[in-house]
């Protein structure tokens, strides 16, 4: 948040660190992916100009982490797995904010397609937010 809009002289590089972290599951706590789910937060927010051509390859790492946490059957505890889906929808959220309703778009096929109740709650949060 420091950089503000000067993380876009960053962003190639700071994308592929942010979607190797939500690729990977790091332990009960998930530390990291929390982390970086902050982190893609705060890049969004500030970098909403130049989201858009990126939307494609966030949509499907944030939709790979939503069923990743939602299977995964180890110890991850429940109010850390909550803390996940949350912090995915408000990333999505703020993606199809910056993009104008390009995400709600995309999840529409999704979500018809979709029967996993988790999958399905993430996706209504996201379409029902203005």
């Amino acid at each position: 948040s420091r950089l503000g809009i000067l993380i876009v002289r960053h962003l190639k590089r700071l994308e592929r660190v942010m979607l190797g972290y939500l690729e990977v599951c790091d332990g009960p706590e998930e530390e990291a992916r929390l982390g970086i789910l902050e982190t893609l937060q705060c890049t969004i927010e500030h970098a909403w100009p130049r989201m858009p051509c990126r939307l494609p390859v966030l949509l499907k790492a944030l939709l790979k982490m939503i069923w990743d946490v939602h299977t995964d059957q180890g110890s991850t505890p429940e109010p850390v797995k909550a803390a996940l889906l949350q912090g995915a929808t408000e990333c999505l959220i703020l993606l199809d904010r910056c993009s104008e309703g390009q995400v709600k778009v995309l999840l529409e096929g999704v979500y018809s397609s979709c029967e996993e109740n988790c999958l399905r709650e993430c996706i209504r949060k996201v379409q029902e937010n203005t």
